[in-house]
């Protein structure tokens, strides 16, 4: 794996990592991408390097192989990342984007948070409710208790409901 580095003067400066994973069907993921181009914006005006990676997870059922081909689930994702980077080039920042397969999307974003020395995970989720309770699904639990870094939640605002 490649180190994080680079040199301003003589001195070595470590690269700031933002990973952001992103769903593709949720206005959250938005706020989650401009909440994390924004933070990297303001790294950068104080003169500090901050890399930032997109992530789409295709997962993959466990009754087909882990290289399934699940064209649809991949242009959904495609579609996703070209969003992103069409967000990141309106506010004057870059990205790199990938789509992984993987089981679960919750353990590809911690992975993929240790490979890369991210230390800062921006996640979004809508605000979905289940038996009366706000549910976050099972991802977001994981990268919770399981990644190496910071974690940002964007939750959607509550929808009201009329009576």
């Amino acid at each position: 794996m490649a180190r994080n580095i680079f040199t301003r003067g003589n001195e070595e400066v470590k690269t700031k990592r933002i990973l952001v994973p992103v769903k593709g069907d949720s206005n959250a993921d938005e706020e989650a991408m401009r909440l994390a181009y924004t933070y990297a914006q303001a790294k950068i005006g104080k003169g500090r390097h901050v890399a930032i990676d997109v992530v789409f997870v295709v997962e993959v059922p466990h009754a087909l192989a882990l290289n399934a081909e699940l064209p649809e689930k991949v242009e959904k994702g495609e579609k996703a990342l070209d969003h992103a980077e069409t967000v990141a080039r309106d506010m004057g920042v870059q990205v790199e984007s990938s789509l992984l397969q993987a089981r679960s999307a919750g353990a590809a974003v911690v992975d993929m948070a240790r490979e890369s020395g991210a230390e800062l995970i921006v996640m979004a989720t809508g605000y979905q409710k289940k038996l009366g309770e706000l549910d976050l699904g099972r991802n977001i639990p994981y990268v919770l208790k399981n990644a190496p870094c910071r974690v940002w939640i964007c939750r959607a605002p509550m929808v009201e409901t009329e009576t």
